[in-house]
């Protein structure tokens, strides 16, 4: 399988919650609302936007990578409000190795609702039954403890801490690692529940 077959026509998905789907211009206020939030940038690798222009060269940044079918963001949009408030993605994919990252990033007016815990179970469900993947894993900056127990209530296993693993905004961070495999996925339901969350 080539990426082109996944991003180069992004699949919508849908949950009880959330919408996932491609991210367009539209969506720029609602991106800028929490790429300007210095709690929500504080855990990610890219800078905290200082303008909305910012946001829209993300955003255009994010239409070529569909159009090239390269590796892209899922927005998140909640369906009570029609809100974009994150994305979700597959930050790393190596089909040869049925490998794939996951990222994610979220609104802070929305963190503890097990919103994201609900986004990347779906992507990770996508990933397992349509793109033949093996093993999903997620990694976060080890002060992270949001998303590390967001990874905890996807049913991850932590793997281990990379010391001084990635030079991030002028500082080297260890990275925690966690991953599940196919066969764990595979033997039931995980836990919805969720604390606050970043990349």
């Amino acid at each position: 399988m080539e990426t082109k077959e996944i991003y180069g026509d992004l699949p919508r998905l849908e949950t009880e919650r959330l919408v996932l789907r491609r991210v367009t211009d539209r969506d720029a206020d609602d991106m800028f609302a929490y790429g300007s939030d210095e709690d929500v940038a504080r855990y990610v690798t890219w800078d905290t936007h200082r303008t909305l222009e910012d946001t829209k060269e993300f955003i255009a940044f994010i239409e070529r990578q569909y159009e090239n079918g390269d590796v892209a963001p899922w927005a998140v949009e909640y369906k009570e409000n029609g809100r974009m408030i994150g994305t979700v993605d597959f930050v790393i994919w190596r089909p040869q190795h049925h490998l794939a990252e996951l990222g994610y990033v979220l609104n802070k007016a929305y963190w503890g609702k097990g919103i994201m815990t609900e986004a990347a179970g779906e992507l990770m469900r996508f990933g397992f039954e349509k793109m033949d993947l093996v093993r999903v894993q997620a990694r976060c900056f080890a002060e992270n403890t949001g998303s590390e127990r967001v990874m905890e209530k996807l049913g991850m296993t932590y793997e281990g801490t990379q010391r001084k693993a990635m030079k991030v905004k002028g500082r080297h961070w260890d990275l925690k690692t966690y991953a599940i495999l196919r066969e764990e996925y595979d033997q039931g339901p995980r836990d919805s529940e969720e604390s606050p969350i970043m990349e």
